[in-house]
């Protein structure tokens, strides 16, 4: 039997004193985040915000095996909140929904939930109408014509089956049940309701495809609800992203468990307790990147260099050569040498230790972090 045969689904319930600690640590580390963005300046605020709505967009991709174009993700969010950013770049629909789906989920997290609101957001995703090459419902309930739809993970003819959701004619009833309950005003936490809220929709799975990415945009929706923000500065995406395996685990278990879903909850909790702690990371980079230019504001700089720092401060992965200096500059391997040149001259980048064939440079960031 399922959690949502049970005959009173879905009447959850847990035990408090199980989850009473870990809550306050969520109410503790949510305060002293708001409180520290709170004390930066509006152009800080937008660069948190801006890295942390990316990575929320991108990880939630991840989590279902796609992968999105980090710059499109931050050339489309920033377009879209009115923010400037240097070396914009057209973004594709795909990536153009995902953004307008977790936008309105967070800037506009006190409105109402509805079918038309849910439909829109389905749509945003599947601009097509089909998930690769297989055509799908979109902007409406999945129908189950192939059979009884079932939560799955792992590759291709390895999957690994988790839990089967309820039959396609149940789902307008069972929608109808979570709208209410999503959108009424209770004594309930917002941080406990959206641990709620995350499994009853994941485990109802009203949509033919798209389903995880939903559910995590209303997981955002609750806890911006929860910090009475519309500003994002942590990524619960993220982090189950670094947990997927645990993640899915639980969900099993508790998906062939009883309605006390306590285990759920702390674990919930746990996972965004690490969420708010992986932020620390997230800020200093943003800090380390403003005190970098405030540093070097009065050195002449040309466009290209400037390009290929901020991609360096970004955290850039693996070595920067020459050769991929030009591909980013989009430029010649021997302008590509001038600049990287100009910049050891000014004491900006240094060559790293020799380790292979080409040679590789990184940041004098150490020196900018410790003044």
């Amino acid at each position: 039997m399922y959690i949502h045969q049970n005959a009173r689904w879905p009447n959850f319930y847990w035990q408090n004193g199980e989850l009473v600690n870990l809550l306050s640590e969520v109410r503790n580390l949510q305060g002293r985040l708001m409180g520290r963005m709170e004390s930066l300046g509006f152009k800080l605020q937008d660069e948190a915000l801006l890295e942390t709505l990316a990575i929320d967009v991108i990880k939630s991709a991840e989590i279902e095996g796609e992968w999105l174009d980090p710059q499109q993700v931050r050339s489309s969010i920033a377009e879209k909140l009115g923010m400037d950013l240097a070396g914009t770049v057209a973004s594709d629909r795909h990536v153009e929904g995902m953004v307008e789906m977790m936008i309105d989920a967070t800037h506009h997290c006190f409105q109402p939930l509805t079918a038309e609101r849910l439909f829109g957001w389905h749509a945003a995703l599947f601009p097509l109408g089909r998930s690769g090459m297989f055509k799908i419902t979109v902007a409406d309930w999945r129908k189950d014509k192939t059979g009884a739809m079932q939560v799955v993970s792992g590759p291709a003819g390895r999957e690994k089956v988790h839990f089967q959701a309820p039959d396609a004619e149940l789902i307008e009833q069972e929608m109808n049940q979570f709208f209410e309950w999503f959108n009424q005003e209770n004594k309930l936490d917002l941080v406990l309701k959206a641990a709620v809220a995350h499994l009853w929709f994941v485990t109802i799975h009203p949509f033919q495809d798209g389903n995880g990415r939903i559910t995590r945009a209303l997981t955002d929706m609750l806890l911006a609800r929860s910090d009475n923000s519309t500003q994002r500065y942590y990524s619960m995406s993220a982090q189950i992203r670094t947990e997927r395996k645990g993640y899915y685990e639980m969900l099993e278990t508790t998906q062939k468990g009883d309605l006390d879903i306590t285990q759920w909850m702390v674990w919930f909790l746990s996972c965004l307790v690490n969420a708010l702690k992986a932020t620390d990371s997230i800020l200093a980079r943003i800090l380390t990147k403003a005190n970098f230019w405030q540093k070097h504001s009065s050195i002449e700089l040309n466009q290209r260099q400037k390009k290929v720092l901020n991609k360096l401060l970004d955290g850039f992965e693996g070595k920067m050569t020459s050769s991929k200096w030009a591909k980013i500059a989009k430029c010649s391997k021997d302008s590509a040498i001038r600049d990287i040149n100009d910049l050891i001259e000014k004491e900006i980048l240094q060559k790293e230790a020799a380790g292979g064939r080409s040679t590789s440079y990184k940041l004098r960031i150490n020196e900018v972090c410790n003044e």
